[in-house]
């Protein structure tokens, strides 16, 4: 069965854009979410016939790393949903003449999605960070959306050897989507290795929300975050991000250098 919108022959031309040969689907926040609803809904209609479906929200690191990692770019350019994750990837779609509206980042769209799971009974799963992180990020994501279904939590591991004992706990649950707390690039990749065997209808990698939300880290100020400077907050809080921030001026340059022509 197809999926409601996202159709291969669209994310070519109106939908999409490729920045350095990663695809990157061009929607809101709001409109990212209302199709993980139909995703959601068309599971629950057709569960025998419909599997599970990824979301991935990509930033520059991702884009450099998969420069390199044929594995992680085939994992973010067959996923059902891409959006764009930080400013670096937003300012690539505007210098590519096609811009995407606006950063959707998985830090502030799991709240959304908590308060969507809450509003459409959806099961909410939460699978990844260190012990005991994502029972308080479940804790503040229940504050935040009343009467969300929290189908479980579990930190577990990206480890191949724990992949049947995690899926059989999300069986269990009976959950329709599950958010996976285990860094990029593990976290989609192990997303991508069992997607014909997740017992959800959305699978969706969200890196350090669980310790935002559980206040274990705090995130830069909002005017810094309509800024685009969220990476240089972190930098001043986390120095060792160093090398990994050196991303970000590589992204750029191959992006001036041979972004119109992979576009």
């Amino acid at each position: 069965m197809s999926s409601p919108m996202l159709q291969t022959e669209q994310r070519d031309s109106d939908i999409s854009v490729s920045v350095l040969g990663i695809r990157v689907d061009r929607l809101t926040q709001r409109q990212a979410l209302d199709y993980i609803d139909q995703l959601i809904s068309l599971r629950r209609e057709h569960s025998e016939e419909v599997r599970c479906q990824q979301v991935i929200t990509v930033n520059t690191e991702f884009v450099i790393e998969a420069q390199r990692n044929t594995a992680f770019r085939a994992c973010i350019n067959e996923a059902e949903l891409v959006v764009p994750d930080g400013m670096g990837i937003v300012w690539a779609t505007r210098y590519l003449g096609k811009p995407a509206p606006e950063r959707v980042t998985g830090t502030d769209t799991l709240p959304e999605l908590a308060k969507l799971c809450a509003a459409r009974g959806y099961r909410l799963y939460l699978l990844g960070a260190a012990p005991g992180v994502a029972e308080s990020a479940a804790e503040r994501l229940c504050a935040l959306a009343p009467g969300l279904q929290i189908a479980g939590t579990y930190a577990g591991s990206p480890d191949p050897a724990e992949e049947e004992p995690i899926l059989e706990r999300i069986r269990q649950a009976q959950a329709d989507i599950v958010c996976v707390a285990y860094g990029a690039p593990a976290q989609e990749l192990w997303i991508y290795r069992n997607l014909s065997r997740l017992p959800v209808a959305v699978a969706m990698g969200v890196g350090g929300a669980y310790d935002f939300l559980a206040g274990r880290k705090l995130r830069a100020p909002k005017a810094m975050q309509r800024m685009g400077l969220e990476w240089l907050y972190r930098l001043y809080r986390e120095p060792w991000r160093i090398w990994r921030m050196l991303a970000i001026p590589r992204f750029m340059i191959l992006v001036l250098l041979k972004g119109r022509k992979k576009a």
